[in-house]
């Protein structure tokens, strides 16, 4: 199903697709990423822009797969003469993407500039591929 018929399901209410439709993309909980494949690690860069990533990113490895875990609070607050106007937004985002057959978390690292998360996985060395079938003679004794 492509994104734009996920937006118009006919399953979904006039009203939730509105909401959807004026809150854009942030209204999700799907981290955006890109994933790239660097000399012998996959590359994992997730868009989490506004957070702090001490306190508000959880990345984990386990059963095969990457977990990236995002959690934003943000208040804005207008002040001007006579009046007073605040927003708040808050927000759990999550995505779980696999990784390649035998991976680890040794020697997996994060990083986070400018919004971007990346998080490199050493991809494990292929293992030598098993050998063809070969028949063993039966002797009598």
């Amino acid at each position: 199903m492509s994104d734009l018929t996920k937006w118009f399901d006919q399953r979904r209410s006039p009203f939730e697709i509105l909401d959807r439709l004026f809150q854009g993309e942030a209204a999700g909980t799907e981290i955006r990423v890109e994933q790239v494949i660097d000399s012998d690690a996959l590359v994992v860069r997730a868009e989490l822009p506004g957070i702090d990533p001490d306190q508000d990113v959880d990345v984990s490895i386990s059963e095969g797969a990457l977990h990236i875990k995002a959690r934003r609070e943000e208040k804005i607050e207008y002040k001007e003469r006579g009046s007073y106007r605040s927003e708040f937004r808050y927000g759990s985002f999550s995505r779980t993407l696999p990784l390649p057959e035998g991976t680890t978390q040794d020697d997996v690292t994060a990083t986070y500039k400018d919004g971007v998360l990346e998080v490199r996985v050493p991809i494990p060395p292929e293992a030598a591929p098993a050998a063809p079938a070969t028949k063993i003679n039966v002797t009598r004794t």
